[in-house]
């Protein structure tokens, strides 16, 4: 695991052009995939077209366990465009990682803070202005001092750990799952080749652990996603 992450500065701003690659190919896998399962929609589908319909219901399913349908219908493609989003992100590091020059290039985009982070963000900004476009200004400030007055800093602080464990809980599932991956790749390069025998069991199955892993989190974001704007936008919460 000694590399380094590429980097260029911008207007004063730094950038990292690897996760800005894996970020872009992320949305391309997702765009296709989107794409190819509903070029041909039938009143029998087939094929993709049920991929696509299976997981409709499952982040309606994940909605409904939150909220009514008639207040949460409006997050539906939300949670669909995430959780492929964040599966195809989590996926991408797995099978290897391309380093150049001691740079490294190819990685899960969901291994870096910063595109969690930004993800999770994005989310605590929406249930909030879904909050104030559902229940008007009062209504949503009246949230943060209810029961009790006295709870108006506990539940500013709650934004903040909101937002920090929804986008590190991800990132630290996803980054240290590469970190053994890699691990275990520099195993298989010692004792004179000796250790690829060594290491490809342990890595198969940690790549195995890992594909499971990288699906449970992108359902948790999904989830705690929902379960955030319900508690926004929901009156009897």
């Amino acid at each position: 695991m000694d590399h380094k992450n590429p980097h260029f500065e911008f207007l004063g701003l730094g950038f990292n052009p690897a996760t800005l690659m894996m970020v872009t190919i992320t949305c391309v896998i997702v765009l296709l995939i989107a794409v190819l399962a509903t070029r041909k929609l039938s009143m029998k589908p087939t094929g993709m077209q049920n991929f696509m319909e299976w997981l409709m219901d499952f982040v309606r399913g994940i909605i409904g366990s939150n909220m009514d349908w008639k207040t949460g219908g409006r997050f539906h493609v939300l949670g669909i465009t995430l959780i492929m989003f964040i599966f195809v992100a989590n996926m991408l590091g797995l099978p290897f990682s391309i380093q150049v020059d001691g740079y490294l290039w190819w990685k899960s985009p969901t291994a870096d803070p910063a595109i969690t982070l930004t993800l999770a963000v994005m989310i605590i900004v929406l249930s909030n202005y879904y909050g104030i476009k559902l229940q008007g200004f009062g209504g949503y400030a009246k949230t943060f001092v209810t029961p009790m007055w006295w709870l108006f800093p506990i539940k500013l602080i709650e934004e903040f750990a909101n937002t920090l464990t929804l986008g590190l809980r991800l990132y630290g599932n996803i980054y240290a799952g590469e970190v053994l991956l890699g691990l275990l790749a520099g195993l298989a390069g010692m004792w004179h080749g000796g250790g690829i025998i060594a290491a490809i069991i342990p890595t198969l199955a940690w790549q195995g652990f890992s594909i499971f892993v990288g699906t449970i989190q992108s359902y948790i974001f999904v989830m705690l996603t929902m379960v955030y704007m319900s508690h926004k936008v929901s009156q009897d919460h």
